[in-house]
């Protein structure tokens, strides 16, 4: 079983010093050099707008001002993080998520105004999108599992379950990591078991490590080893990849991301993001050595 030694750790550090963006050298210290939270909520201000969205890049794929849902998803993370499920942001996400929201409940994927803004060619949309799985499982189990009260959640809660139940005979691997994190965070515990013994076949085979242009390994869709994502590979599976993921950090103490790269700002960007994430993986599993 490999492990991530204390130099690796160090060499991680250097790589956030040199490359990471604001928001995530303040998450590498909170994580793991015992660092403050409010550092990390004073950064991920900046990114906030004032209809309670979240723009300017905090998805860094998405480089324009103004709002869009996915990153409201990364901000409810980076709250969790915290310690700061009850911030007051976390209500603003809540009232900027209704007013973007489809009949039905669903929110979608990407709003038609990303199109006047710089963004990676795949954010595509129509001009009047539907409301989608992803982003609105995730958020809607981010929001379940901050114990938020949100009039916005009933209905974007409705929309996953019936999404559930009708829509999720072949997910891709996006909508297969929304489905999961509502799954694991919404508070109706015996329907979600339910719906992921029925699903799990569906999201096993979302996943395609070996295809060509794959982005996602099995610790994508298992982060840690208490999610539903974890009961979709052997115990096999997940030990292979974890000594894979403490091979690939680079020369340089960071990891790297299987995507596209559109234009050069966002290697180091995402880089610095997928750094701490790797590096929270590996401590959950026991492969950080103190």
């Amino acid at each position: 079983m490999k492990v991530l030694t204390r130099i690796g750790l160090d060499r991680a550090a250097a790589f956030m010093r040199v490359n990471g963006r604001l928001i995530d050298r303040h998450r590498f210290a909170l994580h793991f050099g015992g660092g403050p939270a409010g550092p990390v909520l004073a950064a991920l201000r900046a990114y906030e707008n004032p209809d309670g969205g979240y723009g300017h890049a905090l998805e860094p794929d998405l480089r324009g001002e103004g709002s869009q849902p996915v990153p409201a998803q990364h901000a409810l993370d980076v709250l969790h993080q915290c310690g700061a499920d009850d911030d007051p942001a976390a209500t603003r996400i809540g009232d900027y998520l209704s007013s973007i929201t489809k009949h039905g409940g669903g929110a979608p994927f990407v709003l038609p105004s990303v199109r006047d803004t710089p963004h990676a060619p795949w954010w595509q949309t129509q001009d009047d999108p539907p409301g989608a799985i992803n982003p609105t499982g995730s958020l809607a189990g981010m929001l379940h599992r901050a114990g938020s009260r949100h009039p916005w959640l009933g209905p974007a809660t409705d929309f996953c379950w019936r999404h559930l139940e009708d829509g999720a005979d072949e997910p891709g691997a996006y909508d297969a990591l929304s489905i999961l994190t509502f799954l694991d965070h919404v508070p109706d515990r015996d329907r979600a078991e339910a719906a992921f013994i029925r699903v799990r076949d569906a999201l096993a085979a979302a996943l395609d490590p070996d295809a060509e242009g794959a982005h996602h390994t099995p610790l994508d869709f298992a982060p840690t080893p208490d999610g539903y994502g974890r009961r979709l590979f052997t115990a096999d599976t997940i030990d292979a990849h974890l000594d894979a993921l403490v091979d690939a950090q680079d020369d340089d103490g960071g990891w790297n991301v299987a995507f596209p790269i559109w234009t050069p700002i966002t290697r180091p960007e995402w880089r610095g993001h997928i750094t701490v994430e790797r590096l929270r993986t590996l401590r959950a599993y026991g492969r950080l050595k103190p």
